[in-house]
This record gives C-alpha cells, structure tokens and sequence, in this order.
C-alpha cells in the first residue's frame, strides 16, 4: 500500500476520533461538571446520554434507509459535518434542553461516521490487512478520548465546573479541520448501488452467518459499557472521593488503553480465533468491572485500563466480523441493522443507570449491573459458528476487494 493511502486511514481515524471520542464520549468526562454548572439530577443527567445514544440509534436507521441508495463515502463526509455542528452547539448551549439537542446531532452524525468508516478503509486493502486497518480506526477513537479527558481536566482546573463549554468548544474547531480536510482529500471507489436492505437493513443482516449471536454480543455490549463509561467520573468523585483530576486520569488511560486494544484483539483472533477471544473480553469485562468498587486508586487504575482494552477490541471484533462475511452490497444495511438493536441498548442504557444511581444513592448497582450483562455476551460469542469463523488472513466467501490502483479505492486525491 501507498504512503497515500495510509495517511487517508489516518484521517478516517481522524474522523472517527472526532465523531465517536469527542461527539460521543467526552459527556462522559464532562458530565459532572455539567451537572453542577446547570444543577441537574443523575436522571436528567442521564437523559442528556440517551439523547446521544438515542441520536445514535436514528442515525444508524437512517444510514440502513441511505445505504443502498447513497455512497458510503457520501454518508461518512454528512456525518461529519453533522456531528461537528453539534459540538459546536454544545458550546454555546445555555441549558440542558439546547445540550440535549447538541448531543443528539453529535449521535446523529457518529453514526453517519462510524458504520460507513470501517468498510470505506479496508476496501483498499487486501484480507490479511484489514484487520488491523479497523483495529487502526479504533485507536482513532483512543486518542481522542484521552485528549478529552485532559482537555477537560485542565479546563476544570482553570475555569472550574463552567469550563465544560470550553472544552466542546476547542473540540468543535478541531473538528471542523478534520471534517474540511477529510472531505477534500480522501476518496472512495464504490461499485453499483443495491437496493437489498430491506425495511431497516434487516434482510441484509439475516444474510450474514452467525448474524443471531452477532447482534445479541452488539446489543449486550451497547447496554453494558456506557453503564461504566457514562457513570465512571462520577462513581469515582461521588461515591469513591476521588478529585476530578485523578477521575480525568482514570479515564484517561481508558483511552490510552484504546488506543492499543483493537490492535491487540486483531492479533488475539488470529491465534485463538473469534469465539475464544470474544467469550474471554466479555468475561474479563464483568471481572474488571467488579474490582472497581472498592475505589482503591491503584487496583481501579488497572481496571480502567482493562476496560479501554476492553472496549476498543469487542466493536473492532464483531466490526471486522461484518467486514468480512457480510456480502458488498449487505454490508451497510446489514451492519446498520445489528447497530440499530446496539443503539436501542445504548439508548436505555444510561436512562436506567441514572435511575438506578438516584434509586439507591450510589453508583455500585449501575456497575454491577454492567458486570452481569457480560455473562450474556460470553453466551453470545460462544454460539457463533465453528464454521466460518475466520481470521483476518482467511479468503471471503465473495470477492470484496478488487485489483486496483490503491489511490483510486481510498486516498489521498491525487493532485
């Protein structure tokens, strides 16, 4: 592969980066600094997130309805430039219902983001490396969310709990660049149009091998990690006594840990295959969660960067799964329909931590919560099918990538 073309994955990490880490996670960062700034409730709290991940869920219909009949490069480059509006938004939102807007765009436009991303920047690529291309995408995500998790330290540090509209705004104006160099420079060849979805992208999906226990692992884990990752800086300064400095650090070796988890479960699939290596991130999930409650600095320290390993390889995984057994023209209605029941999960998912947190006082039950929906995920991996589930260096079952220029699939635009 050309230089070109990976300096164009790196602005799809970029953009991914910019859609899922600043557009989506950073209100987890943020969040208790919201809560003070506006005097919010954990349950208004919450709905601020499921207007996020509610956001996400639309989206994700809609690109199921757009993707057979709009190009996935179109898709990603809207997406964008919605979801860099609602940072913006988010920036100058007076109250939490204008919030609540500025969060559903930036769900809106992840969603726009994410699902094309994946397919866009391993069509260039043969097999055995597209593996790591989408593992690359998630690392994208890691480091944006540790410069969130700064940026939001150091901001608190100087403005106090008012600064959380700072942080959006230096976020919106990195953004923009992104956005504006992604859309000039990088381009996609796309065969023709198909029409095959059905309603929501379902048929697609039920084409896919394994797509039962695909979409029930999607679903567990929409549900399970924003139980953590909304409520964490809070769990750790409410009940556990930690400053907002050292619940910044926490999350952010969660995104330090990102940055290296896709990767090393591209790695994990090609030894031990997609069952053995999904099973046991479920598993260590629920065991990692759980030695967060006593609070302990070092032990929840640890855990924290368990759970960004964590997080960053189960999408990359059932993602690369898609990639590689869903059919060309299945591929973005199909995995748009396996998001659609993620983002339902996501969607109620903070809504009842919040209520639960305010139900008992504390955030314990919302994490052991987490912890017990893992065991569904590990039900979930095991019952994929023996056959067919391969490694990143296995043949399709159908010819996806195409002998070609490598600059014309997915590049930098030439000159």
């Amino acid at each position: 592969m050309s230089a070109r073309t990976w300096i164009a994955v790196a602005l799809a990490a970029a953009s991914a980066g910019v859609a899922q880490g600043f557009g989506r996670f950073t209100l987890g960062v943020v969040l208790p600094a919201i809560r003070a700034d506006l005097g919010l409730s954990n349950t208004i709290a919450g709905s601020l997130a499921t207007a996020n991940v509610g956001a996400y869920l639309v989206g994700t219909l809609a690109v199921a309805i757009a993707a057979p009949r709009i190009r996935m490069l179109a898709i990603m480059r809207i997406g964008l430039l919605i979801a860099v509006g609602g940072l913006a938004l988010a920036a100058v939102s007076p109250n939490a219902p204008v919030l609540a807007v500025a969060m559903f765009l930036s769900g809106f436009g992840g969603a726009w983001v994410w699902i094309p991303t994946p397919v866009i920047a391993s069509d260039a690529f043969p097999p055995e490396k597209r593996g790591v291309v989408i593992a690359l995408l998630s690392s994208g995500m890691g480091l944006s969310i540790v410069f969130a998790s700064q940026l939001a330290a150091w901001v608190r540090g100087i403005s106090g709990d008012e600064g959380w509209r700072t942080v959006y705004l230096i976020q919106a104006v990195i953004g923009g660049v992104t956005a504006l160099t992604t859309i000039a420079m990088v381009r996609h060849s796309q065969g023709q149009l198909s029409a095959k979805g059905g309603i929501g992208g379902f048929d697609a999906l039920r084409r896919v091998p394994g797509w039962k226990p695909v979409t029930m692992m999607y679903t567990t884990f929409g549900f399970m990690y924003l139980l953590v990752l909304a409520f964490l800086t809070s769990r750790l300064e409410d009940d556990s006594g930690w400053s907002s400095n050292d619940a910044s650090l926490a999350f952010t070796l969660v995104g330090v840990a990102m940055i290296f988890g896709g990767p090393i479960m591209a790695k994990a699939v090609t030894v031990f295959g997609m069952r053995a290596s999904l099973a046991s991130a479920f598993a260590l999930w629920s065991l990692v969660v759980i030695t967060i409650l006593p609070g302990w600095f070092i032990p929840t320290l640890t855990s924290a960067t368990f759970l960004g390993l964590i997080f960053a390889s189960i999408p990359v995984t059932l993602t690369m799964y898609f990639v590689q057994h869903a059919a060309p023209e299945d591929y973005g209605p199909g995995f748009s329909a396996a998001t659609l029941a993620f983002g339902v999960a996501q969607m109620i998912s903070p809504q009842i931590g919040g209520a639960v947190a305010d139900w008992t006082s504390t955030f314990t039950w919302v994490l052991v919560l987490s912890a017990g929906c893992a065991t569904v995920g590990i039900f979930g991996a095991l019952g994929l099918p023996r056959s067919g589930v391969r490694g990143p260096q296995e043949p399709l079952p159908f010819p996806r990538h195409q002998p070609l220029v490598a600059a014309s699939v997915f590049s930098i635009r030439p000159r």
